[in-house]
Formats: structure tokens, sequence, C-alpha cells
């Protein structure tokens, strides 16, 4: 077994980044960064929660990644899948706890999104749209969580919205992209059962919801600051229309590229105008 595993299968980078989304959720939510604790809290309970939905995923995938990665933890033999489960179980324990230590509600939407995780990775995947639903379910709510973290919903409502309508945006085109392989290995993904075409407006419809649901804060009397997601709406709508005009695995991955870059910059976006109002 090597110790490095034990990082390793949580993929670090991704739950950093995710952790610093939490953060940046209650920043949106309040215009400032929270106390200390309370940042400290917010990062370890969402960092955990992907650290053990990440190994929970490695855990129910052991044969799939035998073929497809076998260059992770459990297929290689860097741990063993027992050990992964219990891993996964210690891992999302210690951010329940944590997640107690700031307010019911944030330990309530923590519980939520940590049992979504495991029945992403145990049933829901295979699902047709349904696996593509949780996972950007799962990353709208991890700037929510961050403003449930402070008490003030705020802009991070409108932020987790657009965070999860693009995703559905991105899984479906991703999915167009993995149409061949996906074909192969008997998956029933959404343009397998629809076709690409149809598939793709789907995403794209997705894609537009995303743009009209980011206007909905200018009633609200935003400030100039959020005239900074002018460009990412434009990103959006660019990426959205590609994928309606052809449906090649290039353009298919040129387009959910395209608005995996727009998630991080509407982040940006919506940080401004919170920090500017």
């Amino acid at each position: 077994m090597e110790v490095k595993a034990f990082i390793e299968i949580t993929r670090p980078h991704n739950c950093t980044l995710a952790g610093v989304v939490g953060i940046l959720g209650s920043v949106v939510a309040v215009g400032h960064l929270p106390g200390l604790l309370k940042t400290v809290l917010v990062f370890l309970v969402v960092a955990l929660g992907c650290g053990g939905g990440n190994t929970i995923n490695d855990y129910f995938d052991y044969e799939i990644d035998k073929i497809n990665r076998p260059e992770r933890p459990l297929p290689r033999g860097a741990m063993e899948r027992r050990v992964a489960l219990y891993y996964s179980v210690f891992l999302l324990s210690v951010g329940l706890s944590l997640a107690l230590l700031i307010n019911p509600p944030a330990f309530l939407l923590a519980v939520l999104a940590y049992v979504t995780m495991v029945l992403y990775a145990w049933k829901l995947k295979p699902l047709p749209f349904v696996g593509n639903l949780a996972v950007a379910a799962l990353t709208g709510a991890t700037p929510l969580y961050g403003a449930v973290a402070v008490g003030r919903i705020g802009l991070a409502g409108t932020l987790a919205l657009c965070a999860f309508l693009v995703n559905v945006a991105r899984e479906v085109i991703k999915d167009v992209e993995d149409f061949e392989g996906d074909s192969l290995k008997g998956a029933r993904t959404l343009p397998i059962i629809l076709g690409k075409r149809r598939a793709s407006v789907v995403g794209s419809a997705f894609g537009i919801a995303t743009v009209i649901a980011s206007f909905l804060p200018i009633k609200g009397g935003v400030g100039l600051g959020y005239y900074s997601m002018l460009p990412v709406d434009a990103l959006i709508l660019y990426a959205s229309l590609i994928i309606l005009r052809s449906q090649d695995r290039k353009t298919a991955h040129r387009s959910q590229i395209l608005l995996k870059v727009s998630i991080f910059l509407a982040v940006l976006a919506f940080l401004t105008a919170a920090l500017v109002r």
C-alpha cells in the first residue's frame, strides 16, 4: 500500500479548487471574507466532501478503471478497495462533523450534498441525463454552501443557479464528445438515446438558460461591477452556438472546454460584482 495513494485518490487539486469556490460563495454572498474560523470550516467541509466523493467514486468504478484508468490507485494496487471504502467514510464523517460547527442549515446542506455524491457514484452515474443533473447540482451547491455558511444568500444564489445550468450544458456536450467510446462500452447517455444533434440542442438550451439567469440580479441594482459577466455570457453563447453547427468530436471538445472555462470566469465576475457593489 502506497501512503501517497491516500492523497492521490482524493484528486487534491479538484478538492482544493472546490474549497476555494466554497469560500468565494461566502464572499459573493456578503461582499467580504468571513471570519478566519468560518473560512477554514467552509473550505474543509467542501474539500473533504469532494475528497470523500472522489474516493467512493473510485471504489464503485474499480472494474471500469482497471480497463480505462489502470494508473489510478485502486487498479494499480496502491490501495485496497476495502480501504478506499473505509477512507471515504472517514473523510465524509469528518466533513459532516465540521459542518455541525458552522450552523444547522450548513450541516443539512452538507448532508444532502454528501448523500448525492454517494448515490451518484453508486447508482446515478449510468442513468441517462440523471447523472448529468447530479454532477451539475453538486457543482452549483459549492458556492451556495459558502453562502449558507454565512447566513445570507445574496448573489451566491444566482451564481449557484448559473453554475448548475452551465454544468448541465457541459455534461451533455461532453457526452456528445465521448459518443463513440460510450457507444462501444454500451453506455446509455443522452446523445446515444436521442442522437448527437438533439442532445446538442438540449445542451445549448441549458447554455442559453444560463445567460438568461445571469441577468436576474440586475433588478436588485448590483452595480457596474456585474457587467464583468457580459463577456462570460458571450463565451457561453458562442460555445452553445458552435455545437449546434457541428457535433463532431473536435467541436464538442472545444465547446465543453469553453463552458468549463466560463464556470471559473463566472465565479470571478460574481466576486467582482459583490466586492464593488
